[in-house]
């Protein structure tokens, strides 16, 4: 690493192997790791970041290099966390960008703040997470959410979004929408110490219980969710993954009705626009394509949504065999499935 601009590290010829979640071997010409938020402007003052538009890596773990050379890489350090209000009810928590994510939860978790704990253990960073609007066991992000700060560097200028303005949608968000161009700098949360717990996603009561738990608080529930998820999805450091890798699709009521006359045994849930979602990891089961392997690529024996590397997996041969899923899916079922990472180096 060298300096720069006070605020900024500079490294060239960056190797990635261990900077994203599935393992695999990419180079990034450099990263410029921004240690406080308002050095920003002068990063993307710099000649490699204004000739080409550089990529925000966050953790590294919603993240698929499909090329063996990515574009510049630009990284968020600080990770304060603070309460910026707090009446002994409801409190209002601001968390830099470059916080880790499972930190935040325990964080509020600590301090008796309700409303993360179904979103416990989801690896990557507090600025990732409103890009993807990320959500699990039955809560999203976006619940919780009083403003996400940004700035723009085709303008230079700051913004502050509050909920509305975020666009949040499934998987999805203003951040996250081509052209944004938006990089992520903070986060604020509304918590409180009363909200009810959310126990209804398959699974949870039945670990509460197996704990011999009856009467959980938030910690218990989060200590649920982390038993679930370990239980379901392979540890990155062991075996190369982005956890789920299929969005569960959006289909017309009437597609959805067709297809639980014909498949009974479809999870299928309402979604708010009156679409219905159904489950990815059920359709891609029925195909035969969980536990797959094509080479070092394949998909977790453990969970039909997992998309992992062997070990020398590139990102490319990840990539094909994840389409070649997809096109089961849509042979079988006539549903398209799409990915939850980004693809960086190709499209879907």
């Amino acid at each position: 690493m060298s300096a720069a601009a006070p605020g900024l590290r500079l490294a060239h010829e960056v190797p990635l192997r261990t900077r994203n979640t599935f393992g695999v071997e990419a180079t990034a010409p450099l990263l410029v790791e921004v240690l406080d938020a308002a050095a920003l402007p002068a990063a993307f003052t710099l000649a490699e970041l204004r000739a080409a538009p550089p990529l925000v890596l966050g953790g590294g773990s919603n993240l698929l290099l499909a090329a063996t050379r990515t574009p510049p890489l630009l990284q968020l350090r600080s990770d304060a966390i603070a309460l910026v209000a707090d009446d002994g009810t409801c409190a209002r928590v601001r968390a830099e960008a470059g916080a880790g994510w499972h930190a935040l939860v325990e964080w509020t978790l600590a301090r008796g703040l309700r409303g993360l704990e179904n979103l416990a253990l989801i690896p990557g960073s507090v600025g990732a997470a409103p890009i993807q609007n990320i959500g699990a066991y039955g809560v999203e992000l976006a619940e919780h959410v009083h403003a996400v700060e940004a700035y723009d560097p085709a303008t230079a200028r700051w913004h502050r979004f509050d909920r509305a303005q975020c666009r949040f949608g499934y998987r999805d968000s203003l951040f996250k929408q081509a052209g944004a161009g938006l990089v992520v700098t903070a986060l604020e949360l509304e918590l409180r110490r009363d909200a009810p717990l959310r126990l209804g996603y398959a699974g949870i009561r039945e670990e509460l219980a197996a704990r011999g738990i009856h009467a959980p608080d938030a910690r218990a529930v989060a200590d649920a969710v982390i038993a679930l998820r370990r239980g379901k999805l392979p540890d990155p450091a062991q075996l190369g993954n982005a956890g789920s890798f299929f969005k569960n699709p959006l289909v017309p009521a009437a597609q959805a009705a067709a297809l639980r006359a014909a498949h009974p045994h479809l999870p299928h849930w309402p979604a708010a626009d009156g679409r219905c979602k159904l489950s990815a990891a059920w359709l891609i089961e029925q195909t035969g394509c969980k536990g797959t392997r094509a080479g070092d690529a394949g998909i977790s024996d453990r969970h039909a949504l997992v998309l992992v590397n062997h070990g020398a997996a590139s990102g490319a041969q990840l990539l094909a065999l994840a389409r070649e899923v997809a096109a089961a899916v849509a042979a079988r079922f006539g549903v398209a499935l799409e990915p939850e990472p980004r693809i960086v180096g190709a499209t879907w």
